[in-house]
């Protein structure tokens, strides 16, 4: 199949490392250049802002969505043409998850990984079978897979979860992978 449109789930943060907003950005330009609607959380700060400015910069095509309670916390995006303000957060990433046909994590918090395991949990259910892209930047996932191989060898998880998660440590790699 081939990907039209990606969930993208990052910090509304820029973090410490300047890496993170550098892969943000190429990601971007990257999604922009093959066609590829990026959906996001319709903010305009951190490694949010940074890979909705890339795709508007090149006039790529680009989804937000976002809870009326963020809109002032993440300082919604103005320069979106297409914003849907949802109720809550659990409209927002439902919406997120059936717009896209894989999605990709960047760093972030603890929404990034809230995003991240129910996209998860949802595709070892059978509710989608979404590929999930986990932009390793700079080793920033290192410990959670880790933790992952822990989880599966201690005999927690129902299959491998490499089958369901595609681990890469650049843009570029994701977009080798991703068709």
């Amino acid at each position: 199949m081939k990907v039209q449109s990606v969930a993208v789930f990052c910090g509304s943060q820029p973090g410490n490392n300047p890496v993170y907003a550098e892969h943000a950005r190429e990601l971007g330009k990257l999604l922009s250049i093959l066609g590829i609607k990026l959906i996001y959380g319709g903010g305009n700060k951190g490694l949010m802002g940074e890979i909705a400015n890339a795709v508007l910069k090149e006039g790529g095509d680009i989804m937000g969505v976002i809870p009326k309670v963020l809109i002032e916390w993440e300082q919604q995006h103005t320069g979106l043409k297409e914003l849907a303000v949802v109720p809550d957060m659990h409209t927002r990433k439902k919406m997120m998850y059936e717009m896209s046909d894989a999605a990709i994590v960047l760093p972030g918090g603890f929404g990034t990984l809230d995003e991240f395991f129910e996209m998860l949990t949802w595709n070892q259910l059978k509710i989608h079978d979404k590929k999930i892209f986990i932009l390793n930047s700079a080793g920033f996932y290192k410990s959670l897979i880790a933790h992952l191989n822990k989880m599966q060898a201690e005999g927690f998880l129902y299959s491998d979860y490499s089958d369901r998660i595609i681990i890469c440590d650049n843009p570029k790699e994701v977009f080798n992978k991703i068709e």
